[in-house]
């Protein structure tokens, strides 16, 4: 009766101790897929911002252009103004 009752103890720890590793694996891989996943958020992150700027710049490109072409249009009446006076 005693041997038989180690004999049971002796199981039920085993199977206690592959529940812990067991548990102690999907801890570390939960973890693990938590900063990768926060990795991964910030790059996108990231991302969005350098392309937000890249387009802000664009933008005003064209807006500098299009002011440039204002100007140039605002002078052709001028010159041939000056070359009629």
């Amino acid at each position: 009766a005693v041997n038989s009752a180690i004999d049971t103890l002796s199981t039920k720890r085993g199977q206690v101790g592959a529940a812990e590793s067991r548990l102690n694996f999907a801890i570390n891989y939960i973890a693990t897929t938590r900063e990768n996943y926060l990795a991964a958020e910030s790059r996108i992150r990231d991302a969005d911002v350098a392309y937000e700027v890249a387009q802000m710049v664009r933008l005003q490109v064209l807006q500098q252009a299009g002011t440039a072409m204002l100007a140039q249009a605002n002078q052709q009446p001028a010159v041939a103004l000056s070359l009629l006076q």
